[in-house]
């Protein structure tokens, strides 16, 4: 006797799409007939972080308000519709899914390009060492005081493009009404260390941790930063004001980079390598391998990573994120998926290839991401190439 499937009742059409890991499988669930779409959230709250997708630039001639994104599980592009982060707009960041944007104003625009959903952090001018802001001072809008208590202006684009250099969010904004969640700033003037939390409507500078500015991630409810020899501050901020302690491992020496990721119950640390490369007779940086270390608090001190196992790391502007590679397809484990996030004089209109790519740890070989085959030379364009975790929240 054929089952017709339309029919089954809704709490078993509800668990099996508590069982689906995989975005868009929910939504080919969903699509199947009106009885199960009606059956199950229209929002998935259950699935784990997803395989991201490659948020790609866009040319200066296109002058299209969509933007292209590199599916790496189906090797296909999508195509959003997504005006707030086209045309010299700079993206400073990507977490839980969402999209941090800065453009020629004071405004700090959080979108989630899927849903379309946005949020607002508090602005640029209300950073502490941002004296005034007027718009009719032009190519001279803000007023910054240095960290020597010195007066400088700055214009628009300046702010835009030298201001913050990355942002990191504890969970997503709207994940759940009336969430808790903190936004944690890399300062790329300073060095500095700044928070908001939901409802805030400044920035408040983490005090004594200027040199802690190569990278941020948010694990076990903390915010841990990496400084050039990957020493880690913690930062709580959870409370009416920020406490902070060290842990003080030995010096990193050589690595031009640091990243910080959390992987299980671990944090790791990724140290890029850079060389120096000459294409069309510019120089240009080329990312030539990477060194990860797993930290040991018994030392304290960082235990070198030779195999990652079936884990894949994805680092670059967004925050770093660590997934297994089991069940996934269009991606291999023991391997670093990156972007550039360090220069971006390599994108100002140069003839050259991106540096992104996969880094094999096993071997330490690299390999050309599928959307960027090797020696596919073009006019490189800013910003740069970012990954971001697709999310219906």
């Amino acid at each position: 006797m054929a089952v017709d499937w339309t029919e089954l009742p809704p709490e078993i059409i509800e668990t099996i799409s508590r069982k689906i890991a995989i975005y868009s499988d929910y939504l080919h669930f969903q699509a199947v007939c009106h009885a199960w779409k009606s059956s199950i959230p229209k929002t998935p709250s259950h699935l784990p972080p997803q395989l991201p997708w490659l948020l790609l630039p866009q040319s200066q001639s296109n002058q299209s308000s969509y933007r292209a994104f590199f599916n790496l599980s189906t090797y296909k592009f999508h195509s959003l519709n997504l005006p707030e982060a086209s045309h010299h707009k700079k993206h400073c960041g990507s977490s839980h899914g969402w999209l941090i944007i800065l453009d020629d104003s004071p405004s700090i625009l959080v979108i989630n390009p899927l849903t379309r959903r946005k949020i607002h952090l508090p602005a640029i001018s209300s950073f502490p060492n941002v004296v005034s802001f007027d718009y009719a001072n032009v190519g001279r809008e803000y007023l910054i005081v240095n960290p020597q208590g010195e007066l400088y202006t700055a214009s628009l684009r300046q702010m835009r493009d030298g201001f913050i250099k990355k942002v990191v969010m504890s969970s997503s904004p709207l994940e759940k009404k009336g969430d808790f969640f903190v936004a944690m700033a890399i300062l790329c003037s300073t060095g500095d260390l700044a928070y908001c939390k939901n409802g805030d409507g400044c920035w408040n500078v983490v005090q004594n941790v200027r040199s802690f500015s190569e990278d941020v991630i948010y694990f076990n409810g903390l915010f841990y930063a990496v400084n050039k020899a990957g020493q880690i501050v913690v930062c709580d901020v959870n409370g009416n004001s920020p406490k902070v302690s060290l842990i003080e491992t030995p010096r990193q020496i050589g690595g031009d980079l640091q990243y910080l990721v959390s992987s299980g119950d671990g944090l790791l640390l990724v140290t890029r390598y850079l060389d120096l490369d000459v294409e069309f007779d510019i120089f240009i940086y080329k990312t030539a391998r990477f060194e990860v270390f797993k930290l040991d608090l018994n030392g304290p001190r960082w235990e070198r990573v030779t195999s990652l196992g079936d884990m894949m790391l994805f680092i670059g502007d967004n925050s770093s994120l660590a997934l297994s590679a089991s069940g996934l397809s269009g991606c291999t484990g023991d391997c670093i998926y990156y972007t550039d996030d360090y220069s971006a004089n390599n994108y100002d209109g140069h003839v050259g290839e991106h540096d992104l790519g996969i880094f094999k740890l096993s071997d330490g070989s690299i390999e050309p991401l599928p959307c960027y085959p090797r020696n596919s030379y073009s006019r490189l364009q800013c910003p740069p190439p970012l990954w971001i975790s697709p999310s219906p929240c």
